[in-house]
């Protein structure tokens, strides 16, 4: 499948430390000729950490889209029924905006959005990034996981040494992620071996 003429929504929420493996993906999607529609929660748009400035993210998404960048609930909602998305990814998507997204709160441009889309019968495909994943967050990464139209970026444990619940997808999976979910697959093996211990 080609994703050139395909219009994909891309939300992005505050894992900052994982922006540096996002913004290459959205290149990639660009350049595989698909209309990528940047969608932002809040914290991205106002939080400037060691990773960067919040203007300077939101200057690169633009030009890396070439596309306005919805950073309201209001312009984010007729993502749905006025102005359908052939898929609407999350990535990275945070504990806290994926424990959001799987008890129905929709407090965000982005958890806005995947709810259109979801509400349209499209998929979603979430790119996590989150140091409780294997804690208190895993009832609600399982309760994703089950959900239909929902589709997840291979993940696994970044380092279970320091961070024993910590889970972080592989990005670069991400445009054939997103070609699976469009067909209504989930890209396999979705658990996969993100950290190889020192020989």
């Amino acid at each position: 499948m080609s994703l050139s003429g395909k219009t994909i929504g891309f939300g992005l929420t505050g894992s900052h430390c994982t922006y540096d493996a996002v913004f290459p993906e959205i290149k990639r999607l660009v350049d595989m000729q698909a209309t990528v529609i940047p969608i932002l929660s809040y914290t991205v748009q106002k939080t400037d950490t060691r990773f960067g400035d919040a203007t300077d993210h939101l200057k690169k998404l633009k030009e890396l889209t070439g596309e306005e960048l919805i950073m309201t609930i209001p312009d984010a909602e007729p993502l749905g029924p006025k102005r359908p998305l052939d898929c609407m990814v999350i990535a990275p998507l945070t504990g806290n905006s994926m424990s959001k997204m799987a008890n129905a709160l929709t407090d965000s441009p982005v958890l806005m959005a995947a709810k259109a889309t979801l509400r349209n019968g499209g998929p979603v495909v979430l790119g996590i990034s989150t140091n409780d994943a294997l804690g208190l967050n895993g009832a609600n990464l399982m309760r994703l996981m089950a959900t239909k139209n929902i589709y997840f970026i291979p993940y696994g444990q970044d380092d279970p040494y320091k961070k024993p619940n910590s889970l972080v997808a592989d990005m670069t999976k991400l445009p054939e992620t997103v070609e699976a979910a469009i067909a209504g697959r989930q890209k396999q093996p979705v658990l996969i071996q993100r950290h190889f211990e020192d020989a």
